[in-house]
């Protein structure tokens, strides 16, 4: 039962949909790379202790280091660095909408990869949904303030998301453990971060408000290490494209949050872009 897609679907649905609000909180309260860092120093521990408790090893020849520094990379520095620099631009639901491309995008690096052309039902559902995430952000580009920055920022986001997938389904195909991967990934994704804020010379220190902590707590153990490894365990059961399915449902509840807490307006582009991106993904996923 727990460790059934249906409930690894829900528990990533349930971790990322509320996640996007606090993400706005701790961007708008320090540098997003320093809010970046204390998220992962808290999730690092708790994710080696939950592959501690999982039975999985912690020693790896120096290939697989290799590929964990590109997990950090990818999945627990720049992706999220990238997705807090655009919620300053965005509101924090738009974000949740640019990450639903991650499917799609989970499709075509595979194809990449692979050295083989998707099949055009493939490439018709990422047009679709690509389509669908331009027309959410049109009221915001159109206005000037910095929608099209927000969505590239997003957009280049899911591009490394979508890469440290496409990594940690290889991790595992070869025998590596799940929660031992996203350990040593979220490790060197924080000295990444830690290094690059030093250079930069900025404040290590957290923002002593309720919101800052409290959201910081929450992305840490839920929106962290419970998303992630329910979702990295999905892909590794099911495949990268197929687990990017949980992007069609959070983005929406993303979207409702954003509209009762930020005053997010839905507009006719909006809506119409919502139903593409759930089109495109649905049509992903049915796609052999």
């Amino acid at each position: 039962m727990l460790g059934s897609p249906l409930f690894l679907y829900a528990m990533v649905i349930f971790s990322w949909s509320t996640s996007w609000i606090p993400l706005t909180w701790q961007a708008m309260a320090v540098v997003p790379e320093v809010g970046v860092f204390h998220r992962f120093l808290i999730a690092t521990p708790l994710m080696a202790f939950l592959a501690v408790r999982g039975g999985q090893g912690f020693r790896f020849e120096a290939r697989y280091h290799l590929a964990f520094v590109g997990l950090g990379i990818c999945l627990f520095s720049t992706n999220f660095t990238l997705f807090y620099y655009g919620s300053l631009y965005v509101a924090s639901g738009l974000l949740a909408v640019a990450f639903a491309t991650a499917s799609l995008i989970n499709i075509l690096l595979t194809a990449l990869k692979d050295r083989k052309r998707p099949p055009l039902f493939q490439l018709t559902a990422s047009i679709i949904g690509l389509s669908g995430v331009g027309l959410v952000f049109l009221p915001e580009i159109t206005a000037g303030e910095g929608g099209l920055t927000g969505l590239l920022l997003c957009i280049t986001g899911t591009l490394f998301f979508s890469t440290g997938n496409i990594i940690s389904q290889s991790l595992q195909k070869r025998g590596i453990g799940v929660l031992s991967a996203a350990s040593w990934g979220m490790l060197y994704g924080a000295i990444l971060l830690l290094v690059y804020s030093l250079i930069k010379g900025h404040d290590l220190s957290p923002a002593l408000t309720l919101p800052y902590l409290g959201g910081l707590l929450w992305l840490a153990v839920f929106s962290s290490v419970l998303a992630f490894s329910c979702y990295l365990t999905l892909v590794g059961k099911i495949g990268a494209g197929k687990a990017g399915y949980v992007t069609i449902i959070f983005p929406i509840f993303a979207l409702l949050i954003s509209t009762a807490v930020e005053g997010y307006i839905w507009t006719a582009a909006a809506i119409i872009g919502v139903i593409l991106v759930v089109c495109g993904n649905i049509l992903m996923i049915r796609a052999k």
